[in-house]
């Protein structure tokens, strides 16, 4: 008997192991925004935001294998690359982030940032969105929704409700961020009725996991005044955010127009080498310094800082942030003449796109249409409460051209439902 790659995943990997669709994806070349499975079929990569600047990309590949070459060692060394790209990163924030710890992955950048705000403020009380996902260690795990930890949360962690779009809080789109503000409040009180204190706010500035809000600039004024006048710190998880993607900006944070303490960064920064990284203000990484005794082996690595010194040069020499703009106000006007009962908005911010359903069978109807997209060549998925908005996340080279593809394969699988 033959073993297919599901029972071998199951016998190495072991259960439940997810994958994206229900007839799982074999995929076994990439180039550009064009993936390509092991029977050779073409599909259109409109979901996979790791590689940020296009699927093996070849100045990318060819820094990581120079450098990989010459030398890779880790930051107990001396090594300038690291020194450049932090140089060159930081360049493109404002608000005094000046300094940033290297890591390998989203989650543990995550984790350090809760660290960073207990240093800072000497507090543990921590708030999210009761939709979200911040990553997988034991602590970010505690403020993700996707499954509870067990044994419950922890008591110092306050998750509050995500903004919507079709049952926004306070009863309307006008009203919602005032609610927003308001329940943060709530929570910031009971964190220092009980005890723990406050040290900070975790959060996606478009809302990316809990439905792609795309709120407009001046959304979280109200929410950043009640974290300064309690003395928390704002942590932007800039993870899917971040590198042009919003395309006005080449911040989430700056689009929406608030100044955070700490930005997390991750998947998208070297084009999906393993790679992360916590940037923060001198005074917020000296009290993390002092307080917390901080190494990690990969982080920072020579190879990983060159392939994300040549992803940052990509975004600028290609003008992938500017082009970025252009298709998404494309893109949305195609989204938003797609005609079906269950539809109730498109929004988009930058290369983020959702195509939101209600109704009785929203759930299914958009599960099923997920499979059908994929079955007709084209990856994406669905987000939010009950997965009832469809997810586009690109690549960055995703063009005009692949837009019309996507609305049209969109329209006639919409035209069976």
């Amino acid at each position: 008997m033959i073993e297919d790659l599901n029972e071998r995943r199951a016998r190495l990997m072991g259960p439940n192991v997810p994958t994206f669709y229900r007839k799982p994806v074999h995929i076994v070349r990439g180039e550009g925004v064009w993936l390509w499975d092991a029977d050779g079929k073409r599909y259109l990569d409109c979901y996979n935001n790791v590689a940020h600047v296009g699927h093996c990309h070849p100045k990318v590949v060819e820094a990581i294998c120079k450098q990989a070459a010459t030398l890779n060692t880790h930051t107990r060394y001396h090594h300038e690359l690291v020194l450049n790209y932090i140089e060159e990163l930081t360049s493109t924030l404002g608000h005094g982030i000046s300094q940033a710890i290297m890591v390998c992955t989203g989650s543990e950048a995550n984790d350090l940032a809760l660290r960073m705000a207990q240093a800072k403020t000497g507090k543990t009380g921590i708030i999210a969105t009761d939709n979200t996902y911040h990553g997988n260690t034991a602590a970010v795990s505690q403020l993700s929704t996707r499954r509870p930890p067990i044994g419950g949360r922890a008591p110092n962690v306050r998750l509050v409700p995500a903004p919507e779009t079709t049952r926004p809080l306070g009863g309307s789109l006008q009203a919602q961020a005032q609610a927003f503000a308001q329940n943060v409040a709530k929570a910031i009180q009971e964190l220092e009725d009980a005890g723990y204190g406050f040290s900070g706010l975790m959060i996606c500035p478009v809302f990316a996991n809990e439905g792609l809000l795309a709120p407009v600039r001046g959304f979280l004024d109200a929410t950043v005044e009640v974290v300064r006048r309690a003395g928390g710190l704002i942590l932007c998880d800039e993870v899917q955010p971040g590198f042009g993607r919003v395309g006005s900006h080449f911040w989430g944070h700056d689009a929406l127009g608030f100044a955070p303490d700490v930005v997390t960064i991750g998947k998208p920064m070297a084009n999906g080498h393993p790679v992360a990284a916590c940037l923060a203000r001198p005074d917020i990484m000296s009290a993390f310094r002092d307080l917390f005794g901080y190494f990690n082996t990969f982080g920072g690595n020579p190879v990983s800082a060159a392939a994300c010194l040549a992803t940052l040069h990509v975004i600028k020499e290609e003008g992938l942030q500017e082009a970025a703009a252009d298709t998404s106000s494309y893109l949305l006007e195609r989204l938003n003449a797609l005609a079906h009962p269950n539809i109730t908005n498109a929004r988009a911010a930058g290369m983020f796109f959702g195509l939101e359903f209600d109704g009785e069978r929203a759930e299914e109807l958009v599960a099923d249409l997920v499979e059908d997209m994929v079955d007709r060549g084209f990856l994406l998925n669905r987000i939010g409460r009950g997965g009832r908005t469809l997810k586009m996340r690109p690549p960055m080279p995703f063009g005009k051209e692949h837009a019309d593809l996507l609305a049209d394969a969109l329209e006639a699988a919409l035209a069976i439902r």
